[in-house]
């Protein structure tokens, strides 16, 4: 090695080699990352899966990633080392990640929207993530994890709490006295939802196709359960909830099946909030129905840096809770990750790191 090159030492990750199917999934080995200036490197302890997870294996269309790639957006650990200019995070110090970046030199973030950032991307997607032993951020993505959560409960909360916040506080316009429908029981953005509709005041329904997850939905805060299949359809379900007045804020992430339903169930004035699309990203609405009721479709993602410390500062407080499905050693992290398929999922699914 010559003289003033320093070794780099190969990290074990999950994640994968080439995009498709589960089967790709597999534990690969990635260069060690270093901070930069104004950077920081955390030792992860935590690691937690989203459903963004199996877009980026699959192969998002537009998007080159870095492979091996190794998945994870969110993650909680310690401080390993700062970069120059950071004085104000110690190593050793706890902490958990915000998995959205932003350049902060856009358009968008000089006047105060860095959630619309021209380059925003998230880690885990455009970087690499954190199912592995280091990762490193910005400091500004580094928060201290509060002295009342877990580090699996710091891993389990950024990603679906900040998306949850945005989505219906910024962007649905959610109000005391509101009804406020969430599509879907089980995934991490519905449980953080349900808490967050609660906390800003709206009486909230959960719509599913899962009804053996009713209780565990209105021990998070839902006022009702509106179960749906073939003979009880989403638009019927929410219509009769609502006692045919309508829903004022949809939050819909399914996409086809369920989008023309969510818009036939909303009051006039009402908003459906799309945050994902898991079932399909194109459908047919009837333009009537938009315009005569003064209704709006909104899209959401992610959130800015405001919006994070303000959902943060709920969660240290206790008003809002992660809730985690299963916690998986680091070895077991390709059970995790199927553990999406499974029809009881209910929160986050969370790995461990791998072993020093």
């Amino acid at each position: 090695m010559a003289s003033g090159t320093r070794e780099v030492i190969p990290l074990r990750g999950f994640g994968f080699e080439e995009h498709g199917g589960l089967d790709r999934l597999r534990f690969v080995e990635v260069p060690e990352p270093l901070p930069g200036p104004d950077e920081v490197r955390v030792r992860l302890r935590a690691a937690a899966f989203n459903r963004l997870d199996r877009f980026t294996l699959e192969g998002i269309p537009g998007l080159t990633v870095e492979r091996p790639h190794v998945l994870g957006s969110d993650g909680s650990g310690v401080v390993d080392r700062v970069g120059e200019g950071v004085s104000d995070l110690a190593a050793g110090t706890k902490v958990l990640l915000n998995p959205g970046l932003w350049d902060g030199t856009c358009d968008a973030c000089r006047s105060g929207e860095p959630a619309l950032c021209r380059n925003y991307r998230i880690v885990g997607e455009h970087t690499q993530g954190t199912a592995t032993s280091f990762v490193t951020l910005p400091r500004r993505n580094v928060h201290r994890l509060p002295e009342s959560m877990s580090f699996a409960e710091g891993a389990a909360a950024p990603l679906v709490f900040e998306t949850a916040w945005r989505s219906l506080r910024t962007i649905g316009g959610v109000g005391p006295g509101d009804r406020v429908a969430v599509v879907g029981a089980g995934g991490g953005v519905a449980t953080a939802a349900v808490q967050v509709a609660k906390l800003l005041g709206a009486t909230v329904a959960v719509a599913s196709r899962s009804p053996g997850k009713e209780a565990r939905a209105r021990a998070l805060g839902a006022d009702a359960f509106v179960p749906i299949d073939e003979a009880h359809p989403l638009d019927r379900g929410l219509w009769q909830w609502s006692e045919k007045r309508g829903v004022d804020v949809i939050l819909d992430s399914v996409g086809a099946p369920t989008l023309p339903r969510s818009v036939r169930a909303l009051a006039r004035g009402g908003r459906v909030v799309v945050i994902g699309a898991t079932a399909g990203g194109v459908v047919e609405i009837d333009l009537r129905t938009l315009f005569w009721r003064q209704i709006s479709i909104r899209g959401s993602t992610m959130a800015g840096p405001q919006e994070f410390e303000e959902v943060l500062g709920h969660l240290a407080a206790g008003r809002l809770r992660a809730v985690i499905d299963s916690e998986l050693p680091f070895d077991r992290a390709g059970d995790a990750f199927r553990r999406f398929d499974a029809e009881d999922l209910f929160g986050k699914v969370v790995v461990g790191a791998p072993p020093d």
